[in-house]
């Protein structure tokens, strides 16, 4: 994991300091990066400053059994789209407390899956003082390509989210 990590920290290190400067903290919801994004922000020194901590909702049943989540929140909301990801940065964000929220759903491969995606399908986004959204194709169907490149992608979008905010 250290080769993954290496390719994550430059981003993860601008986002801690971001955090740090502001007093401001982040909570993670992911899926197809598999741990990873969370990873590379506890990686750094001093992340409990920051990081509030993150899940691995692989399924819609994870994100359901959370306190603050019942079903008619996702009705008429496609799985991998850009109001379930927005959904999940706002329950992240609400269910530990944290000024951000960040959250990753793909496809990683090799296949697509259930919703029509191809490989390299994700959706990202981030809930705070603003919301933005991204859906990337990575073109791809190597699994563990995707899910690094799905990490890197998540990282960026918070990136430019705190460096846009006000």
């Amino acid at each position: 994991m250290g080769g993954v990590l290496k390719e994550l920290l430059p981003l993860a290190e601008k986002v801690a300091a971001l955090l740090k400067a502001r007093h401001q903290t982040i909570a993670v919801a992911e899926s197809s990066a598999g741990g990873l994004i969370n990873a590379a922000l506890l990686a750094l020194p001093g992340a409990s400053a920051y990081c509030k901590g993150g899940m691995v909702m692989y399924t819609r049943d994870a994100l359901l059994s959370l306190k603050n989540v019942d079903r008619s929140m996702l009705q008429g909301i496609r799985g991998l789209s850009e109001p379930y990801g927005l959904l999940k940065a706002r329950v992240i964000r609400e269910h530990l407390l944290a000024d951000w929220g960040l959250s990753e759903s793909g496809a990683a491969g090799p296949q697509g899956n259930k919703y029509g995606n191809n490989a390299g399908h994700c959706v990202i986004a981030v809930a705070g003082v603003m919301e933005k959204t991204r859906t990337i194709q990575t073109g791809l169907s190597d699994r563990q390509v995707n899910m690094v490149k799905f990490a890197q992608a998540s990282l960026s979008l918070l990136l430019e989210s705190l460096e846009a905010a006000p």
